[in-house]
């Protein structure tokens, strides 16, 4: 588990299967870290870099493969404090950076509205590039969120362009949320009939 609070932004090289960095900060083999919110085990451990093995699904699934900055963040350990909200690094899929304001101190940035549009609404939670955000607006296509200028500065939310893919994971707890009332919707129905 993660909060979606960044450690790090570090630029890495995706190459036949792996996403590698220089070593700039101490990691294990066998350590979880949550790339871009994708939960990935550190795979090896040289002098100058470490890397993760990234799999064909996850591969196909998010941008790791086509990011060059990345979102770094250790996975919790039990009495961590959790600062943001509850990310599981199991991402759900790729939305699109449509295009950003600045209103105020805080940058509002607009994204494509992702399949899961039911899990995004108003003042819920949501993790884009790992990063734990609340959603403010949503509209047929499109939702956005605001964030605030030490998220917006250490994070790489502040490399996107418009068209970029960037990976999202809905909320955890809508996520069961649905299932508990679609189980309960099916076992009604069975009952019925």
């Amino acid at each position: 588990m993660f909060t979606g609070i960044i450690q790090r932004v570090e630029e890495g090289v995706f190459r036949e299967g792996r996403l590698f960095f220089k070593r700039t900060w101490e990691v294990e083999v066998g350590e979880s870290v949550a790339v871009n919110g994708v939960c990935l085990t550190v795979s090896g451990v040289s002098e100058n870099e470490y890397w993760f093995d990234v799999g064909e699904e996850t591969k196909r699934r998010t941008n790791l493969s086509v990011s060059r900055f990345y979102n770094l963040e250790k996975a919790l350990t039990f009495g961590s404090s959790v600062s943001g909200h509850l990310v599981t690094g199991h991402v759900d899929g790729v939305v699109r950076f449509v295009g950003s304001e600045r209103r105020g101190g805080s940058v509002f940035m607009f994204f494509s509205m992702p399949e899961e549009r039911w899990a995004v609404v108003p003042r819920g939670s949501i993790a884009l590039n790992g990063v734990s955000l609340t959603v403010v607006e949503t509209s047929l296509d499109t939702f956005s969120v605001q964030v605030i200028p030490h998220t917006f500065h250490n994070t790489n939310l502040r490399f996107l362009i418009p068209g970029d893919p960037v990976n999202y994971e809905i909320d955890i707890i809508a996520r069961y949320l649905k299932g508990v009332i679609e189980s309960g919707k099916s076992e009604r129905i069975l009952r019925e009939w």
